[in-house]
């Protein structure tokens, strides 16, 4: 049975597709229903969940209706048949979709590749030479985000009772901008969000009002926006029911920043009045009018809490004592947060509720109050068409490959009448490992998100995916996605400032140390001298701290806007070790199970175990000195 409630809200003139044997109103590819009634939104639920794969095959449908007469489809399709699609359109990377992106930031018309106008392009933290990816966004695309995030609501009202009785303290920032050639703006998902009518002019929502005013997200200095948003989350602390950011990185962050500045946001509570640093005149008068009047018991009780020496664990708990749980993403390479979000936690379960990418959004986790260790994510079909390109574990390190699959040819190379065969949304096995593959309404068509998923079991007829890794991504401490060949190119650069001193680097690896906030890249290196037999002379602190600094500026501009924009990165280290280290670590590799004729060195260590062994032989640690280099990108103009 559909859901009335939400149908009581649409045109009463709804269309229904007859491909399957059972008939569903095309609303439901992007239905509206209210946010507010929780009962509604459970009923929607199940009707996508359970219709999933003749809402898939209707949405494809609708996706090559309307951008079958692009310039891009057009070289590939003669009508909107499924095998037709899948027979004639390649599977692609980032850089296959690059020139059409590049020419519609340059100006040329949407119809590239959207039947649709695009309206911005968001960049990605994903990097493709050394710059953000851009993907094509639409009008539309908002609204579907919209539809998305209201979805989450009812899913967390199911599980934690009395959300409608006070406010959550969410932490959300925005981050530069550029404007193309074109007049598009491009910028990060998440800013383009925060900046929409959409949100701005969003419907109050009693299950879903924040502690921070608008003009606190919007604010564009990260540092005033940072202050005011806590600033407005303590003098509302008794209304707090839920705490969280976007990211685990970022939540820590703030956590940071308040075990810095609690002295003086108690100073401004006692006081009545905010910080004259805070300039931004929007933000300094929307937090004023929070403020209000000078609160001396709420900045001694928070001064008691945060001051004396007393250890912070359980500060969450402790300064908002309603909060019923922290909601961050914690899976993927936000997990490495999460011993660190349990100690200042006070025992609040860690909810990750939502699964989303700058190309599309993609699933949302129906069990919220799970362990983070068990979050699965359910794909809700109306977002996008969904394919799934397996794959299977490699025999060697655990890690993942791709899978020996039937290939005609290529992934969108020279020859594109060649494709690799894909798995449909519904047809994915238990168990399974798959790279996701993504069309979708803004313009992208078999666009492999790089994403390596484990099915775990279904919601009615929908998979349910764990996220398990970013496919070749190494490296990340924030948004920063550094991959094996980024790593190399550094390092390679940094080799040069050594070399020349008669200096090898026999060996090398890295991981991310999350220990401290920021957290910041750690590589450990052998080295020797040439001609010697392993000894190794003084190290000359200054070569080496510019070893770093060069590392630094031959990364990504993603990770050298964290570090010197954002703060979220702090400075890069490397750990010089003794000579036959890396002899040590492969044993210890081999003894866990390891081949010993198929070992190779891993470049990125996890295992606490081998983090540990490499520590014990270190004998000298050196820091980047200064912020690398950054701007925000420029687009290249046609010539």
């Amino acid at each position: 049975m559909l859901c009335s409630r939400a149908i009581e809200n649409l045109n009463p003139k709804l269309e229904f597709v007859e491909h399957s044997p059972q008939k569903f109103p095309r609303m439901l590819l992007l239905p509206y229903y209210d946010p507010n009634d929780c009962e509604a939104g459970m009923r929607l639920l199940e009707d996508l969940t359970t219709n999933a794969d003749q809402i898939q095959k209707q949405v494809l449908k609708e996706i090559l209706h309307r951008n079958s007469h692009t310039e891009y489809l057009r070289g590939f399709l003669s009508d909107d048949d499924e095998e037709v699609f899948k027979n004639n359109v390649p599977v692609v990377n980032y850089e296959d979709t690059i020139p059409y992106i590049q020419r519609i930031a340059n100006g040329e018309p949407s119809q590239i590749i959207s039947a649709q106008p695009i309206t911005e392009l968001l960049t990605s933290s994903g990097t493709s030479g050394g710059q953000p990816k851009m993907m094509p966004s639409t009008a539309e695309d908002l609204d579907r985000k919209t539809f998305f995030y209201n979805m989450l609501v009812p899913v967390m009202n199911k599980y934690v009772d009395g959300l409608d009785q006070g406010k959550g303290m969410y932490l959300l920032f925005i981050k530069p901008e550029i404007c193309t050639p074109s007049g598009l703006m491009a910028r990060p998902v998440l800013t383009s969000y925060y900046k929409s009518k959409n949100f701005r002019n969003r419907p109050f929502n009693r299950f879903n009002v924040y502690t921070s005013p608008d003009e606190t997200i919007l604010c564009p200095d990260s540092k005033q926006s940072m202050y005011s948003q806590l600033l407005c989350g303590l003098v509302q602390r008794d209304e707090v029911l839920r705490v969280g950011a976007v990211f685990s990185s970022a939540f820590l962050r703030a956590i940071k920043f308040l075990e810095d500045h609690w002295e003086e946001l108690c100073t401004n509570i006692r006081s009545g009045h905010v910080s004259d640093w805070i300039t931004d005149p929007s933000c300094r008068k929307a937090v004023s009018i929070i403020l209000n009047e000078p609160n001396q018991e709420l900045a001694d009780l928070i001064e008691q809490e945060c001051g004396g020496g007393k250890s912070w664990e359980g500060i969450i708990k402790r300064i908002w004592p309603r909060t019923k749980y922290i909601e961050v993403i914690v899976t993927g390479s936000m997990a490495q947060y999460i011993p660190t979000l349990e100690f200042y936690s006070g025992g609040l379960p860690l909810v990750s509720t939502m699964y989303a990418s700058s190309e599309c959004y993609f699933g949302i986790n129906i069990k919220p109050l799970c362990k983070p260790c068990d979050v699965s994510y359910t794909l809700l079909p109306n977002m996008a068409y969904f394919e799934f390109l397996p794959v299977k574990k490699n025999n060697g390190g655990g890690e993942l490959s791709q899978d020996q699959v039937h290939c005609n040819g290529g992934s969108g190379g020279d020859d594109k009448e060649e494709i690799m065969e894909t798995v449909d949304l519904v047809n994915v096995k238990l168990g399974h490992y798959y790279e996701l593959v993504v069309t979708t309404f803004t313009g992208l068509y078999r666009y492999r998100v790089g994403d390596i998923l484990m099915v775990t079991g279904f919601h009615n007829n929908a998979p349910q995916f764990r996220f398990v890794h970013r496919r070749n991504v190494v490296l990340s401490i924030d948004t920063d996605k550094t991959n094996e060949e980024d790593l190399l190119m550094a390092l390679t650069q940094a080799k040069l400032v050594i070399e020349p001193l008669g200096f090898l680097l026999t060996e090398y690896t890295s991981y991310a140390d999350t220990s401290s906030i920021p957290g910041h890249y750690v590589l450990f290196w052998e080295l020797k001298m040439k001609g010697s037999n392993g000894l190794l002379p003084e190290l000359d602190t200054f070569i080496m701290e510019q070893c770093c600094s060069t590392m630094e500026e031959s990364l990504d501009s993603v990770y050298r806007r964290c570090r010197k924009k954002d703060n979220s990165i702090g400075p890069l280290e490397i750990r010089v070790v003794t000579h036959e280290t890396f002899d040590a670590l492969m044993d210890l590799c081999v003894s866990q199970g390891s081949s010993v004729n198929q070992y190779k060195t891993p470049r990125c260590i996890k295992s606490e175990e081998a983090i540990n062994l490499l520590n014990s032989k270190v004998v000298g640690r050196f820091f980047s000195q200064k912020t690398p280099f950054w701007e925000p990108f420029r687009i290249e103009t046609s010539k």
